[in-house]
């Protein structure tokens, strides 16, 4: 990849030539998921470092099972969000619905403080997939920007992509009146 850019950057590159090289070599087809804990910025500041370390291992422990059992790939984590990439995009809804389910489940015994809170945007399509850990393409910006920015505690929000693709399984999508600038159509899961 780094040899296709620098070869892009040169004067004269023919760069949509090499664009259509790159987008040959990593270009692949991916439900792409972003995640974010809810309330952090403010639970840090109000109970410490530990007590968030504590909920980002917590929630670890908990949906990354679940993540495997839908055959998802974690790429990686960010602090307090995960970056998942499904081949299947049902199953990448269906997992979705179960960390929630899941984490409903935990928290029902949990203080307020103590309770593990997710967010999640979801997005589909054509990808550059580099390495074991980096996906980059409009529907990765659009499904973080959705999990980390426009989800609540609780939500799932997905791409336009990804509701025209899970026609045909039983769930119920409802429209945002405004999506972000630039991303075309947003759905919020109804389950």
């Amino acid at each position: 990849m780094e040899k296709l850019i620098d070869k892009r950057l040169k004067p004269g590159a023919d760069k949509e030539r090499i664009d259509a090289q790159i987008w040959d070599l990593f270009g692949e087809e991916w439900c792409v998921m972003f995640t974010d804990l809810a309330g952090f910025s403010r639970n840090v500041a109000e109970f410490g470092i530990i007590h968030f370390l504590q909920t980002i291992l917590e929630a670890e422990r908990l949906l990354v099972p679940v993540i495997e059992d839908y055959d998802g790939i974690l790429l990686k984590t960010e602090g307090d969000s995960f970056l998942v990439i499904f081949r299947n995009i049902k199953k990448a809804v269906l997992c979705a619905i179960k960390m929630q389910e899941t984490l409903q489940d935990y928290n029902q015994s949990r203080s307020a403080e103590e309770q593990v809170l997710l967010c999640v945007g979801i997005g589909y399509g054509k990808m550059l997939h580099i390495g074991d850990t980096e996906v980059f393409g409009q529907e990765v910006n659009a499904a973080s920007k959705l999990g980390e920015d426009i989800a609540k505690s609780g939500e799932i929000i997905a791409t336009q992509a990804v509701v025209d693709q899970a026609q045909g399984i039983n769930l119920v999508w409802e429209k945002l009146e405004q999506a972000p600038q630039g991303m075309g159509d947003a759905f919020k899961l109804k389950y």
